[in-house]
Parts: C-alpha cells; structure tokens; sequence
C-alpha cells in the first residue's frame, strides 16, 4: 500500500485517473484507502436548480451523488446524503461568494467552491477549491495554452475555540498541467503536483472567513513561488544545459 501511495503522488496528475483505476483493480479491498488519500484533478458539474457549475471531490460526495454548495442539494438526487447544520450552512455560504470573487482577481477566472461541515473535535473543517482551465478552449479570460490547468484544493481544520483564539491547520494540494505547441518552440508537456501544511493559532476577533482566507492567501503565494522554482527553474536549467542558447554558446567558445 505504502508503495502505491509513492508511485501514485509521482504520475502526473493527467494521467491519475487512468492509473488509479488499474491500481483499484489490483487492491480493490484498498479502494476507499486510495480514494481518501489521493488527490485527483477536480471535475465539474453543472447545478440544474440554479445553473451553476459546483466542484465535485470526496468532500462534497456522498455515495455516487456531490452536493452543490449553491443549492445545498445532491446530484443526483438523495434523500439521506449528510447536509451541514444550520449554522455552518451561511458561513459556507458566505464563504463561495467571498472566495468567489478572490479567485476571479487573482485567478481571472474559473470555477470555485467551498464546503465546510462538522469535525468530531467540536470544530469544524472547510474545504476550498479551484479550478482554471487556461487553454485556448477553456473559459479563463487568458487562453493562451494548448491546454492547462490548475486545480487548487485548500482543507482547513478549525479546532475548538480556546478563549479567544482558534488553531488553524492548513493542508494545501496543487496539481498543474500544461502544454504549448507553437512553430518556434515545437510541443512542450509539464505537470506535476505540490503539498504543502501550515499550522497558525489565531485570534476569532475578525472572524473564521478572514483568518482562512490569510492562510490560503499567504499559502498559495508560497507554492506558486515553489512551482516556479521546481518546475519551471529546473526544467528551465536542464534544457539551457542540454541545449544553451545561442548567445551563451558564443561566450562559451573560445574564439581560436
């Protein structure tokens, strides 16, 4: 098990779907072990009650039906599926239209969704989710990629209020895919995916929405710095080292 956990986190996120469905027909007396621990590109829906589209991840799933965190109902339909209480309904969704316009100024566009429910430790925890399609067909308002994507899923525990602070405990996926094709550079494939947690104790004075909504913030700061450095720094050094450019070339070459 140990083993397929470190092979699955290494694939690249394209293609996990296809390689979880050949390692659950290998272990399928493990599936609810891979399902909970591994995280899979973010799909989408469409809620016909309201017509808008809602994240779907194991957060939101109740057997094979996803609750809309718009219109609070399952789709498919279920009867039983579990539902937050009352008071964590409005903070959930106060926290969609809150986050809703955080990730139209930074991401431009796509698709978000926050849920939040009951954790046993008299807390609760809260998920928030993003989606960004940025290739030519996608709905991102800069398209400029053959196709991409970036899926960014937040899980927040809120511990128990001590007094008049609340521990936090952050723990940050993002899965990123992109591939360009263009007459001067030819076809160029990069995916991957980073984790990250962070742990703060702050003070509940101004709220729940706005000590998670720093911690996602700062958070997300950190792992496009990391993408940058990881992904694009070193793909960009190996390929200078393999292929300098032409300028570098000349330096390089002694005239004689």
């Amino acid at each position: 098990m140990e083993a397929a956990m470190g092979l699955m986190r290494r694939i690249p996120p394209k293609h996990t779907d296809t390689a979880l469905s050949a390692l659950l027909s290998l272990m399928p007396n493990h599936s609810s072990d891979l399902l909970s621990q591994l995280d899979q590109p973010l799909q989408v829906l469409c809620d016909v009650d309201c017509g808008k589209e809602f994240i779907l991840c194991e957060y939101n799933r109740d057997a094979d039906s996803y609750r809309s965190p718009w219109s609070n109902k399952y789709h498919p339909s279920l009867e039983d599926g579990s539902l937050p209480s009352l008071q964590l309904r409005k903070l959930e969704v106060e926290a969609n239209d809150i986050f809703a316009i955080y990730r139209d100024q930074y991401y431009e566009g796509g698709i978000s969704s926050v849920y939040i429910w009951e954790d046993g430790n008299e807390g609760f925890v809260a998920c928030f989710l993003i989606k960004k399609d940025g290739s030519k067909t996608g709905q991102g308002r800069r398209g400029y990629l053959e196709e991409g994507a970036w899926d960014a899923i937040h899980v927040i525990e809120v511990g128990p209020q001590d007094e008049e602070n609340t521990n936090y405990r952050l723990t940050s996926t993002v899965m990123l895919t992109l591939t360009t094709n263009n007459e001067s550079s030819g076809t160029f494939s990069l995916s991957g995916s980073i984790r990250r947690q962070m742990t703060m104790k702050l003070s509940v004075a101004d709220g729940h929405l706005c000590n998670m909504g720093r911690m996602i913030e700062e958070m997300e700061s950190k792992l496009r710095y990391s993408l940058d450095q990881v992904y694009f720094g070193k793909t960009r050094e190996m390929v200078c080292t393999l292929r300098p450019p032409s300028d570098v070339a000349q330096i390089r070459i002694p005239e004689s």
